[in-house]
């Protein structure tokens, strides 16, 4: 292999500046907080069912919502990210109750779009088999059967008497009271807990 000419390896070196120095802003900019308001945040319905933003001086024809805190602090500290495949942070509502009522129920159908979680509102029957369970429920959304592998990160205690059950697809169910439920509805849960 001939030896690198000179030019070659000053293009190199220029070359590695140049990412560093972009890599240097690019990571400034995601460190930045930036704290959406009313006054400098404005959102509109699309005519797909999702969101635009303006911030600013720019504008975001499509945003993301994403709760950073979605079980313990569903109304605070709200990302809002590009749409892309990067979802790169546009900016943080401290306070959803800060924004204006037509703003909050934009954010709020996104959120609830995103974090689709049916209660359990009656446990019919659950059978173990080879390493996975077979749900039969009554939901608030109605009847609903699913499969959750017997691990125990299928069914996880989100406080003293709540819970949330994860499927094999990923799909997220919550009891909100595990006492609630009937003397035969939580033994048929006794395989979890």
């Amino acid at each position: 292999m001939p030896p690198m000419r000179e030019q070659e390896h000053q293009d190199l070196l220029n070359l590695r500046e140049f990412d560093e120095e972009a890599l240097k802003k690019e990571s400034e900019e995601l460190l930045e907080m930036r704290l959406l308001t009313r006054d400098n945040a404005r959102f509109a319905r699309t005519g797909g069912g999702f969101i635009s933003l303006k911030y600013g001086e720019k504008e975001y024809s499509r945003v993301g919502v994403y709760l950073t805190f979605p079980l313990t602090e569903p109304d605070e500290f709200i990302s809002i990210r590009e749409a892309d495949e990067k979802a790169k942070e546009i900016g943080l509502i401290e306070k959803l109750s800060d924004l204006d009522k037509d703003q909050q129920e934009m954010i709020r159908e996104q959120i609830r779009l995103r974090y689709f979680m049916p209660v359990i509102e009656k446990v019919l029957d659950v059978k173990d088999e080879y390493g996975y369970a077979y749900w039969n429920v009554t939901t608030s959304f109605g009847a609903c059967r699913f499969t959750t592998r017997m691990s125990g990160d299928a069914v996880i205690f989100l406080g003293d008497n709540r819970l949330m059950v994860t499927d094999i697809d990923g799909n997220r169910y919550e009891i909100p009271d595990f006492y609630k439920l009937s003397v035969q509805e939580r033994k048929k849960l006794d395989l979890f807990i």
